[in-house]
C-alpha cells in the first residue's frame, strides 16, 4: 500500500491553479439533486405523512405503515441505556456535562439602557420556541451530534425539539438510542433525508405535526440542500459539506500524530478533505509513510483511502507565514496547529471553524468531549459561518421606548428624514407628537 495522496509545492509554476482547485472543495453539486430535493419537499409540504412514509420505504429499505411506526419511544431509549457498559455510561456523562458547560458560558441576556432624557432602548433575547435537530444515520450513527445540537438548544430554553435520523431497515442504532435517553422530552422519528427536513420545516397540521423553528444538523448533499431550500420558511445553522481538516505543522512535529489525526477525518467520508501544509518537507515524506502503514489496518480502509487519494493533500511550503495564508485561504472545518508556541500563531488565524493548540489537543478531543460545539462550517464557509451554538436557538428583540423630552429633542431630525426620503406618513406620525409638546 502506498500513500497516493498528492503533495504540493509552492515553488511549482502550476501551484496556483492545483490550489484554487482546493478551494472550490465546498462547492458541493446542489444543481444536481436541487429539483429533486425541491419535489420531495414539494411533496411533504402538500401530503405530510403520507408522502414520508412513502420515502422512508423507498430509501430506507422498510415500510412504515402509519405516524405511530416512525416514532422512537422512551421505553427503546431507556432499554438500550440500560444495556450500556458502566464506562460508556460514563463516557457520555462526561461529555453531556463538558459540552453543556462549555455552552453555558454563550448564553446571552437581555439588556436595557436608560439615556439621560427617559429614552429606554434594549435588546430582549427570547429562546426560540421550537427546533428540529437532524442526526445523520446513514453510513455511520453519531450520538456525539445528537448531544452538539440538543445540548446547545436546551441551553438556551427550547421548548419543543424533534429529533429526525433515518433508520435503514428499521433497525435503530443502539448508541443513538442511549443517548435519546438522556433527552426524554424530545420527540424522537425514524426518518431521513429531504423528506426529513421538509417534516419538520412544513409539518402535518393533519397528523398533528408542528413546524419548528430553526432546523441545525449535518447531513448529506440531499439533506444540506434541503436546508438550502427550506431556509426563510424557516431558519437553519449552516450549509454543512463533508468533513476536513487542516493541519499547519513545523519540522520536528509528530508524523504519526499528524498521520493519525488526519485519517480522522479521511475516515467520516469518501468527498471528506485532509490537509497538511508544512514548510518540511522530510515531515512530508515521514507523515506519508505513518499513512502507508496505517491504512491496512483500518476498518474503514476503503472510506479513508478514497479521501486521502481524491480530496487530500499535502503542501510544502517556503515558511510558516505562508502555511498561514495559504490555510486562511482554505478556511477549514478544523485547524491544528503543531507548532512549538501555536498560541503564538493565534492572531494570524483568521479562518477556521475550531482550532486546535499544541500536539495534545487532537481534533477527535473536540469531537466528542472539549466543549465547544463540533457542528462546524465547512468548504471554506468559516469565512463567514460559525460554529453552532447556543445563539443558533435564540433570537433578539430590539426595545425602544421614548418620554416626551426625547420626542422634543430627536422628533424634529427624525421626521426631516423621513422628508428626505420621501415618506410623508412617516415624517406626520412624528410630527403629530412634536407639534403637541409644544
Amino acid at each position: 500500500m502506498i500513500c497516493l495522496t498528492p503533495i504540493l509545492k509552492t515553488t511549482d509554476m502550476n501551484f496556483k491553479n492545483d490550489f484554487a482547485q482546493i478551494l472550490l472543495r465546498g462547492k458541493m453539486d446542489i444543481t444536481g439533486v436541487r429539483e429533486s430535493v425541491q419535489n420531495i419537499l414539494d411533496d411533504v409540504r402538500e401530503n405530510g405523512i403520507e408522502a414520508v412514509l412513502s420515502y422512508v420505504s423507498a430509501f430506507d429499505s422498510w415500510q412504515p405503515k402509519s405516524l405511530d411506526d416512525l416514532l422512537i419511544t422512551q421505553e427503546e431509549c431507556k432499554k438500550a441505556y440500560e444495556n450500556l457498559s458502566l464506562t460508556t455510561k460514563q463516557a457520555l456523562h462526561k461529555a453531556y456535562e463538558r459540552i453543556s458547560a462549555f455552552h453555558q458560558k454563550q448564553k446571552e441576556k437581555s439588556w436595557f439602557d436608560i439615556e439621560s432624557n427617559g429614552t429606554v432602548l434594549g435588546q430582549k433575547v427570547s429562546p426560540i420556541q421550537s427546533a428540529g435537530l437532524y442526526i445523520p444515520g446513514g453510513k455511520a450513527a453519531y450520538p456525539s451530534s445528537l448531544l452538539m445540537n440538543a445540548i446547545p438548544a436546551i441551553v438556551a430554553g427550547v421548548e419543543e425539539i424533534v429529533v429526525c435520523s433515518p433508520t435503514p431497515y428499521n433497525q435503530p442504532n443502539q448508541l443513538l438510542l442511549s443517548t435519546l435517553h438522556l433527552f426524554p422530552t424530545f420527540r424522537v422519528y425514524k426518518i431521513g433525508g429531504a423528506s426529513a427536513i421538509g417534516l419538520m420545516a412544513y409539518g402535518d397540521s393533519k397528523a398533528g405535526i408542528k413546524n419548528v423553528d430553526v432546523i441545525t444538523g449535518p447531513g448529506n448533499i440531499y439533506v444540506a440542500t434541503a436546508k438550502k431550500l427550506v431556509f426563510g420558511d424557516v431558519n437553519i445553522d449552516m450549509i454543512a459539506g463533508p468533513s476536513e481538516i487542516g493541519i499547519i505543522a513545523q519540522s520536528g512535529a509528530n508524523a504519526r500524530y499528524i498521520a493519525w489525526d488526519l485519517l480522522s477525518q479521511a475516515e467520516h467520508d469518501e468527498l471528506a478533505s485532509a490537509i497538511l501544509i508544512t514548510d518540511d518537507l522530510a515531515l512530508i515524506e515521514s507523515v506519508r509513510q505513518e499513512i502507508q502503514d496505517i491504512l491496512p489496518t483500518l476498518k474503514r480502509r476503503e472510506i479513508t483511502e478514497s479521501s486521502m487519494k481524491n480530496r487530500s493533500v499535502f503542501i510544502h511550503t517556503r515558511d510558516i507565514q505562508e502555511s498561514i495564508d495559504l490555510m486562511n485561504e482554505i478556511a477549514p472545518e478544523h485547524l491544528e496547529l503543531l507548532v512549538d508556541e501555536p498560541f503564538s500563531l493565534l492572531p494570524y488565524i483568521k479562518n477556521a471553524g475550531a482550532i486546535f493548540l499544541g500536539e495534545q489537543t487532537s481534533e477527535p478531543i473536540g469531537d466528542y468531549l472539549a466543549g465547544p460545539n463540533h457542528t462546524l462550517p465547512t468548504g471554506g464557509s468559516a469565512r463567514f459561518f460559525s460554529p453552532l451554538g447556543v445563539e443558533h436557538f435564540m433570537k433578539k428583540t430590539s426595545i425602544i421606548s421614548f418620554s416626551k423630552q426625547a420626542m422634543r429633542e430627536l422628533g424634529t431630525s427624525c421626521a426631516h428624514l423621513a422628508e428626505i426620503e420621501g415618506l410623508q406618513s412617516h415624517q406626520q406620525a412624528v410630527l403629530a407628537r412634536v407639534d403637541s409638546l409644544k
